[in-house]
């Protein structure tokens, strides 16, 4: 890919985009930095641009002129690939393609991607220190808050780059090829973005589109989705999984995660030896493991990565306990699926708070989970009446609404007694208060530790 003397659009001035116009100048890109956000700051973004004076940035609206001069335009994870603009933009002849695309082909070495709807930046940290311990030169990268554009201009051929990767970057790859892939679970998630079930999967199933007979992909087979996918792929599969003892594969058997291949079978570990909690975390242990065994890593090192691993902030993160109350912040939960994790780890009687920006998506079967341990919900966000209502068809009506994030966090705090829990766990993205969910799980923590 020569970008050299070319004029190339990034297109989103998060991290993400960031990092691609670093990573297009340092190859000789006429690289202008693009966001339709007017409320930004050019001269912040100038700074965090670097030593790279010449990437021109442009907030608002692109001029007919600018569109006309285009040879590519790199779209951050965040842009939808079907808006207008982007459109327009392929009309006029321009290359469009992916952050992840862009990093893929400038980077160098094996790359070993994680997909699916939760348990992706759990299974990403966890097989970065793994590989940490297995390899000189390790990159963990991607979704979990590290631009990959940002660190492939530094790669050798020895490196090993270890990536979270959503559905929004899957969408727009093309020769993206991991050496192993996993797609940990598939359920209803970013509908409001893929508008059917239908283009969620395929977006993830992306992740395999280019692997090879000599590659691999991990698969769960308790996940219908992903068994079924696991029939009909080139790459050679294994499966893990928390409830069936596989002939071949990674499997959790009387409270042991197994490792079964080629004949040989092996005890990795005992669930009690390890430092993170509940079915759903074992399947991240699994999968991970997995990845790393199959890349050549031997089990003693995957046994004491997998060991030392403490879980990773925002995911059911023990925060304080304060008069007799323990608070978890599970900022992380920003789906349905993902908070009910939340809830079943939950021990005792818990003030839930939930609600946030609205993915379309169905509130029943996190309600439904709640399953007597829900004390009380707080409700906030664009979602709380769509959330309400959803409570009253499953018979909940234990719910209080709060007008802000502050206010919520101090009615949970009024609500709940010593020997109760308060668990933030919204079930939905921040965006609708919160640039992320890590600042939204940073203001709770800050909040309850001022208590």
């Amino acid at each position: 890919m020569d970008v050299n003397h070319k004029k190339v659009l990034v297109f989103g001035a998060g991290k993400s985009g960031i990092g691609a116009a670093g990573l297009l100048s340092g190859q000789g890109a006429e690289v202008i930095l693009y966001d339709g956000n007017t409320g930004l700051d050019p001269e912040k973004l100038k700074e965090q641009l670097g030593r790279d004076g010449r990437t021109e940035v442009i907030l608002g609206e692109l001029t007919e002129p600018v569109l006309d001069s285009l040879a590519m335009a790199v779209l951050s994870p965040g842009v939808p690939t079907d808006l207008p603009v982007v459109q327009k933009i392929r009309e006029k002849g321009a290359d469009v393609i992916g952050e992840i695309e862009l990093a893929y082909q400038s980077g160098k070495g094996d790359v070993l991607a994680i997909t699916g709807t939760n348990g992706k930046t759990t299974t990403t940290s966890l097989l970065g220190e793994i590989m940490q311990k297995a390899r000189e030169e390790v990159y963990v990268v991607g979704n979990i808050g590290n631009p990959y554009t940002a660190v492939a201009g530094e790669m050798t051929e020895k490196a090993v780059t270890v990536a979270e990767v959503s559905s929004f970057q899957l969408e727009t790859i093309r020769s993206f090829r991991p050496k192993v892939s996993a797609i940990l679970n598939i359920t209803p998630d970013h509908l409001n973005r893929h508008h059917t079930m239908e283009a969620y999967i395929e977006a993830k199933e992306n992740i395999a589109k280019n692997q090879t007979e000599e590659d691999y992909c991990i698969l769960n087979y308790e996940d219908p989705v992903t068994r079924e996918f696991g029939k009909k792929l080139r790459p050679k599969v294994l499966y893990f999984s928390s409830r069936h003892r596989l002939e071949e594969g990674i499997f959790l058997e009387n409270g042991s995660i197994m490792i079964r291949m080629s004949g040989t079978e092996e005890v990795l570990c005992h669930v009690d030896e390890l430092q993170i909690l509940g079915t759903h975390n074992y399947e991240n242990v699994m999968a991970a493991a997995g990845m790393a065994y199959v890349y050549g890593v031997p089990t003693d090192v995957i046994r004491a990565g997998v060991l030392a691993f403490r879980g990773v902030e925002h995911r059911i993160e023990y925060v304080a306990e304060k008069n007799g109350v323990v608070y978890y912040n599970d900022s992380k939960g920003t789906n349905p699926d993902a908070a009910i994790k939340g809830i079943q780890a939950m021990n005792r009687p818990t003030v839930l708070i939930g609600g946030g920006y609205d993915k379309d998506s169905e509130y029943t079967e996190w309600i439904r989970s709640f399953d007597g341990k829900v004390k009380t919900l707080i409700l906030l966000g664009e979602t709380k009446e769509k959330i309400a209502r959803d409570a009253r068809a499953c018979g909940f009506t234990s719910y209080r609404f709060a007008d802000s994030f502050e206010e919520a966090v101090q009615m949970a705090v009024e609500e709940a007694l010593p020997g109760e829990a308060v668990l933030l766990s919204p079930a939905c993205a921040s965006w609708d208060m919160f640039p992320s969910y890590e600042v939204r799980g940073e203001k709770f923590k800050e909040i309850v530790n001022s208590l």
